[in-house]
């Protein structure tokens, strides 16, 4: 039955079952279509099991034995095939509108759907509950299941990693010969588990093995809210393929995008994060517990800019004519529901005069004092660490940028520009090294519900601060800083607490 939720009353439910397998990177490569309100292309997933799933798998047994009489449709998706272009392979350079979109109007099949709200079952559920037996007596497979709504799943494929140049030294065989599940799981382990000095090298990687061909589509159903994936004879998650490359396309109505125009009247699209944070936007885990990174290549019009959470500051490449790619990665490990995107005609606002190095000259600690307040605290996942990097701890006014509706120019140039580089400035002094390199602030469309909004590496801002008194926006802009310390870099440990700030 298909299950009914009233956002003012009910949770969001929990569908991924992050207490087996744990999502660790996702690699997206998409095109956004004005025209048709849709974002489509496919998303690279990169998996890893733990010991603490292992021990869990003589119960699983147990319980999926004890499950088998119920009965799921699982499916597999109708070929793809754009003219001259194998779906397989599908590269980056690929123009705009080279994808051909299948399986328009399929409706999404019904499928158990739950309510969690306690600790127990915010942190992820058991895949025996959606243990399947589709007539061929395979009834103790696992099953990967991904948070997801509103969204049109196309294909889902494993991803032949071994087919990398290069990735011999993730095995111990200087030489592939004999490719397996095993070899191709071993790889992905050893890619994920590299140590966080070798980050650039582990980007490169991931994207390499996102643009491998596929080696087998898997079996896959969908509901409200959730995407359901299987493959026959994988009964463990160390079993499952650990790469898995998801074609899908969003649709208009998604409630995690929201398609409109900006204060100029042109067309753009941003995520809103609520309320059903990013699931309508890609395929996920959901839970705070599954802490990932991501690298995504956007390809829009040329007209328009895209804006994403990233740790680089990104620069249009240019691919065909009409048609512009944008790049984008993070390496601090962070939950899905933190990636934000937006696409529109912005224009970058620059101040008159640039005050950033005199306040950062002024106000700067001396670097004896800041490793005093950082050096041998941290706890976080491994990742390339700021709070133990000397420069940035010093780094009083990290480098930003501003982006609005041209006509929007006066307003920022009168209340938001100069206001910057002190809120940076006084975040600094108060709460130590700004856990992110870099920030985006936008004006977005005056339909955005909310003063402000902030993620990784961009801040979201309503024009309403722009007609206010300085104090107004300097006040809402100072708690959207703060937010990278307290609900980015510190964040909720389940979705049974509050978000912070």
């Amino acid at each position: 039955m298909d299950l009914k939720l009233d956002p003012s009353r009910d949770d969001l439910p929990l569908m991924a079952n992050t207490s087996h397998i744990l999502v660790k990177h996702y690699v997206l490569d998409l095109n956004v279509d004005f025209e048709s309100q849709i974002i489509e292309g496919n998303i690279v997933l990169f998996f890893e099991s733990g010991n603490r799933f292992e021990k869990q798998s003589g119960s699983t047994k147990e319980t999926l034995q004890s499950e088998s009489s119920e009965a799921c449709r699982f499916r597999m998706p109708e070929p793809c095939h754009s003219p001259g272009t194998d779906t397989r392979t599908f590269s980056p350079k690929t123009g705009y509108n080279d994808f051909a979109i299948c399986g328009k109007g399929e409706k999404d099949t019904s499928g158990k759907d739950g309510n969690h709200d306690n600790p127990e079952q915010a942190s992820g559920i058991s895949s025996s509950t959606y243990c399947c037996d589709t007539g061929n007596h395979r009834n103790e497979e696992f099953l990967l299941v991904l948070d997801c709504c509103d969204l049109s799943v196309l294909k889902v494929e494993e991803v032949d990693v071994a087919a990398v140049p290069g990735v011999e030294k993730f095995t111990k065989s200087p030489k592939l010969t004999v490719v397996s599940e095993e070899l191709r799981n071993q790889i992905v382990h050893e890619l994920v588990t590299l140590p966080a000095d070798r980050w650039r090298e582990q980007l490169d990687y991931y994207a390499g093995c996102s643009q491998a061909p596929g080696c087998g589509e898997l079996l896959f159903d969908t509901d409200t809210w959730s995407l359901q994936i299987r493959k026959t004879g994988a009964q463990t998650a160390t079993d499952f393929p650990h790469a898995i490359r998801i074609w899908y396309s969003t649709k208009p109505q998604g409630r995690s995008v929201t398609w409109t125009s900006d204060q100029s009247g042109r067309p753009c699209v941003y995520t809103i994060g609520s309320p059903i944070n990013n699931r309508a936007l890609f395929p996920c885990q959901e839970p705070p517990v599954a802490m990932s990174t991501w690298q995504a290549t956007v390809r829009a019009a040329a007209s328009f800019v895209v804006l994403m959470s990233g740790e680089n500051s990104a620069k249009p490449t240019q691919l065909q004519e009409g048609c512009t790619s944008w790049h984008y990665y993070v390496t601090m490990p962070m939950p899905a529901s933190t990636f934000t995107i937006a696409v529109g005609s912005w224009t970058e606002m620059k101040p008159e005069i640039c005050l950033s190095k005199g306040l950062a000259a002024e106000r700067s600690l001396s670097p004896s004092e800041t490793d005093s307040r950082y050096v041998g605290i941290c706890g976080h996942m491994e990742s390339p660490c700021r709070f133990q990097n000397p420069s940035a701890t010093t780094q009083e006014i990290i480098p930003h940028r501003v982006f609005a509706p041209l006509c929007l120019q006066d307003a920022c140039q009168e209340t938001l520009l100069h206001l910057i580089p002190p809120c940076l400035s006084a975040a600094h002094s108060v709460l130590g090294t700004h856990p992110f390199s870099r920030l985006d602030i936008l004006i977005v469309p005056a339909n955005f519900p909310r003063l402000g909004m902030a993620s990784p590496h961009i801040i979201f801002l309503s024009q309403s601060v722009l007609t206010g008194t300085s104090h107004l926006c300097g006040t809402r802009l100072c708690h959207e800083i703060a937010h990278a310390w307290f609900g980015l870099a510190i964040g909720a440990r389940d979705w049974t607490e509050e978000g912070l700030g």
